[in-house]
């Protein structure tokens, strides 16, 4: 059972209903003690605006409850699901041949985000794009989610899917601590790896990326308790297309937006140390070949210090270039004007690049002349 989805929202309306009794008993009783008639009406009107407002919030948070719990079971996932130790996981492949790129989402995301992407390289190689443990609709797993769990878990995922032979990871974000671990543990399955703007490991012991962290934990605990009571819902945020996407695609990931899964969302952030320290001295991979796309780091602006732009801009920019360094077989393309979601805002350089790298990978189109280059693009 999904505590966010079912059990908070129950908890909510059963506090909503108590706070509205307690109201209605002091209003009743109110007007019965010999109170003068200004103290009545201003504790009158202030019960009164407390039992609008619990009403407001439980209902809110039911009806976005309802509707959310409506919306999945009238629209069933695509692909198949799979016994990962005794666990269901999600996942969803398309199109045909060889190496099969695995897409990996970046925190907080589940394989939907993939959906303006998926069906264009489906049109080169077969894509399989997964849930982890938590997001989506693949079953939540206990602590700790960090980087060696994860990698094992994808591992006996493809087994139990049957996707054999070489495989190209692509991920985003999070995603390439994982992609960096699985690489190493299975060295063999591996024909490439394609970064989208990740993260790196232990990234948040860099001064100028612990700034803008140090607000993370109060930023979260106001999401999750706006999307408790459902405010994104009422604010339109559920049915909001994503440019780009089309048919089926579309309206999940509008509705996704609306489902955040918070409890895998902190597990694997609090596991984020743990997962840089696994993954810090991973590679290099040899001649394996590398693709990175990173943001535009010239569109990063933090309102508050044009000094603290700088620094996390260079910082940033600093971390991608350092990725050059696990292949002799590594090239970057800066995605101009693109932000941290460049699967998102660039797609038709996902369109064009990663194509040609598989066909790079299956020696049917020449090889780049400009490896260990970074190009803005």
């Amino acid at each position: 059972m999904d505590f966010d989805c079912v059990v908070m929202p129950a908890i909510i309306l059963l506090v909503g209903a108590l706070i509205v009794a307690l109201c209605v008993r002091r209003f009743l009783t109110l007007y019965t003690n010999s109170h003068r008639t200004w103290r009545k009406l201003v504790e009158s009107t202030a019960l009164s605006i407390v039992a609008l407002a619990a009403v407001a919030v439980a209902g809110s948070s039911s009806s976005n409850a309802i509707a959310r719990h409506r919306f999945w079971a009238t629209n069933p996932p695509p692909g198949a699901f799979y016994n990962v130790n005794g666990h269901p996981m999600h996942m969803n492949c398309t199109g045909s041949g060889s190496p099969t790129i695995i897409l990996d989402s970046g925190l907080g995301n589940d394989a939907l985000i993939w959906g303006g992407v998926q069906p264009e390289l489906s049109r080169t190689t077969r894509v399989c794009s997964y849930d982890r443990a938590g997001f989506g609709w693949s079953e939540a797993l206990p602590a700790p989610r960090d980087a060696d769990h994860i990698a094992v878990e994808l591992h006996e995922l493809l087994h139990q899917a049957n996707v054999t032979g070489p495989i190209v990871l692509m991920g985003h974000s999070i995603a390439g601590l994982y992609m960096r671990d699985y690489a190493s543990r299975y060295p063999e399955d591996v024909a490439g790896m394609v970064f989208v703007d990740v993260s790196t490991p232990l990234q948040g012991e860099n001064p100028a990326l612990k700034a803008v962290d140090s607000i993370a934990p109060q930023r979260m605990l106001l999401m999750r308790a706006q999307y408790l009571v459902g405010l994104p819902r009422l604010s339109g945020q559920c049915s909001r297309y994503v440019q780009g996407f089309t048919g089926q695609a579309e309206a999940l990931q509008a509705e996704d937006n609306c489902d955040l899964r918070f409890g895998a969302w902190t597990a694997e952030m609090d596991s984020r140390n743990l997962s840089g320290h696994e993954t810090i001295h991973t590679g290099p991979y040899g001649d394996l070949p590398i693709l990175i796309f990173s943001q535009d780091v010239t569109k990063i602006h933090l309102p508050d210090s044009a000094q603290q732009t700088a620094d996390l801009a260079k910082a940033l920019d600093q971390m991608q270039e350092d990725l050059k360094k696990l292949s002799t077989r590594s090239r970057r393309i800066i995605a101009r004007h693109s932000g941290h979601y460049v699967h998102l805002s660039r797609r038709d350089l996902i369109w064009n690049e990663v194509p040609l790298f598989i066909e790079q990978i299956r020696g049917t189109a020449p090889q780049p002349t400009n490896y260990g280059s970074t190009l803005t693009e």
